[in-house]
C-alpha cells in the first residue's frame, strides 16, 4: 500500500501541472494535455512486454527495475523543464507512465498473497495507497513550484525522492512460493478466453472507469485554472478531492460487494458518473468542479474495483499473466486515448462540449451491462467461471 502511494505519487502531480505546465510549454494550445496523454500512452504500451517480464522472472525484480526507470524519468522531466524541452518532459511522461504499469500490477500481487476469499479486501487496502498518492504528488508539486529558478522543475525532483522511498519498500517485496513455475498447459487461445462473458463485463468495466474518469479528469485543471480563473490552490484541492474519492470507498468496498453483488456494484458506478455529468453541466464554479469530481472518483471506484475482482472469474492459474496483461493493455488503451482526446475536446468545444462527449461513453456501457446476462441477480460469478476441464 505504502508502496504504491510513492510510486503512483507521479501520477497525481502530472494530473495537477503537466496541462498547467503545457499550455505555458507546448508549442500549440491543443498540445497543452500531451505529457499527461502520453503517459497514459506509456502505460498502455508497456502492460503487455511487462506481462512478458512478469511471467519470466516474477514481480520483484521487475518492480525494483522499473522503479528506477520512474526515478530516472523524474530527473529528465526536470531537466527537461530547465532547458526548455518540450519533447524532453514528454518523453519523461511517456516514461512515468511506462514505469507506472508496474504499480497498477500491485493490485494482482495483492490478489495472489492471500486467498480468494480475501481477494476484495486485499485489493482494497491496497488501493487506500491512492489516498496517500493524493496528497504526495500534489504537494510535492506545490512545494517544489519554485525550489528552482525554473518553476516546477523542484517539483520533479522532490518526486525522484518519492520514488527512490518506493523502490526501497517495494524491494521488500516477496512471490509467492511456485508462483512462477511453467504449468502444464499453456492455458487457452485469447481469443476464446476474450469471448467469456464475465472477461468482457470485467475488462469494460475497468476500461470505462479509466476512460470517463481520464477524460475529464485531465482537462480539470486547465478548465478551472486558465478558463475559469480559480486559483492553483482551489485546483489542487479539487484533484486532491477526486484522487481521495477514488480510492476512500475501498473501505467499504468488500463490505459492499459481499452486500450487493457485482451487478449492482456496476450500476451504481454507472449512475454515479451520469449524475457526475449532469452535476458539471450546470455551471463552472467552484463548487460545480468539487462536487462533480468527487463523484467521478466514487464512480470510478466501483467499476474499477469490480472490474479487477471480476476479471480472475474468466481465466485459469496458468493464464493469468496473459489475462491480466492483456486486460491491463486494453484498459490503458482506452484511457490513452480519452487522455489524447481531452484536450483536443477542450481546446475546441470548451468544458460543456467535453461533458457532453463523456455521456455516451457512460450510456454504452450501461448499454453492454443491460443486456449481457453474465451476472444476473440469481447468479454470481462463481456459477459462470471458467471450467478448468474444458
Amino acid at each position: 500500500m505504502f508502496a504504491y502511494a510513492l510510486i503512483m505519487a507521479g501520477v497525481t502531480m502530472m494530473v495537477l501541472i503537466a496541462g498547467i505546465i503545457g499550455t505555458e510549454f507546448a508549442p500549440m494550445p491543443s498540445l497543452a494535455t500531451l505529457p499527461i496523454a502520453l503517459s497514459v500512452v506509456g502505460v498502455a504500451s508497456s502492460t503487455l512486454p511487462t506481462g512478458k517480464l512478469l511471467h519470466r522472472f516474477g514481480r520483484r525484480p521487475v518492480f525494483i527495475v522499473y522503479a528506477f526507470i520512474a526515478i530516472c524519468a523524474a530527473i529528465l522531466a526536470s531537466a527537461s523543464l530547465v532547458l526548455g524541452l518540450f519533447s524532453g518532459f514528454c518523453l519523461a511522461g511517456f516514461l512515468m507512465g511506462w514505469s507506472a504499469a508496474a504499480g497498477h500490477q500491485y493490485r494482482f500481487a495483492a490478489l495472489e498473497l492471500v486467498p480468494a476469499r480475501l481477494a476484495p479486501k486485499a485489493t482494497s487496502v491496497l488501493l487506500l495507497g491512492g489516498i496517500l498518492s493524493a496528497f504526495v504528488g500534489p504537494e510535492l508539486a506545490v512545494l517544489g513550484r519554485n525550489l528552482l529558478s525554473t518553476e516546477f522543475a523542484g517539483s520533479f525532483l522532490l518526486l525522484a525522492g518519492s520514488y527512490t522511498v518506493g523502490l526501497v519498500i517495494i524491494s521488500f517485496h516477496h512471490d509467492p512460493p511456485a508462483a512462477y513455475l511453467e504449468h502444464p498447459s499453456k492455458g487457452r487461445p485469447m481469443g476464446r478466453i476474450l469471448r467469456s462473458p464475465v472477461i468482457i463485463l470485467a475488462i469494460f468495466s475497468a476500461a470505462m472507469a479509466y476512460g470517463v474518469m481520464t477524460f475529464l479528469m485531465t482537462a480539470t485543471p486547465i478548465s478551472m485554472y486558465k478558463h475559469a480563473g480559480l486559483s492553483l490552490e482551489a485546483t489542487k484541492f479539487v484533484i486532491q478531492s477526486h484522487i481521495v474519492a477514488m480510492y476512500l470507498p475501498s473501505l467499504v468496498y468488500a463490505w459492499l460487494l459481499g452486500k450487493f453483488g457485482f451487478r449492482c456494484m456496476l450500476w451504481s458506478g454507472v449512475i454515479t458518473y451520469l449524475v457526475c455529468l449532469g452535476i458539471a453541466l450546470i455551471n463552472t464554479e467552484f463548487i460545480h468542479y468539487w462536487f462533480s469530481l468527487v463523484l467521478l472518483g466514487v464512480g470510478w471506484n466501483f467499476l474499477f474495483l469490480s472490474g479487477t475482482n471480476l476479471l480472475p472469474f474468466g481465466y485459469r492459474q496458468e493464464e493469468r499473466f496473459r489475462v491480466q496483461s492483456v486486460n491491463d493493455f486494453l484498459v490503458f488503451s482506452i484511457q490513452a486515448i480519452a487522455a489524447l482526446s481531452s484536450g483536443w475536446f477542450l481546446y475546441q468545444w470548451q468544458w460543456q462540449g467535453l461533458l457532453w462527449a463523456a455521456v455516451p461513453m457512460a450510456l454504452g456501457f450501461a448499454s453492454l451491462l443491460w443486456y449481457t446476462k453474465a451476472l444476473d441477480h440469481d447468479s454470481s460469478p462463481t456459477d459462470i467461471a471458467v471450467d478448468a476441464d474444458q
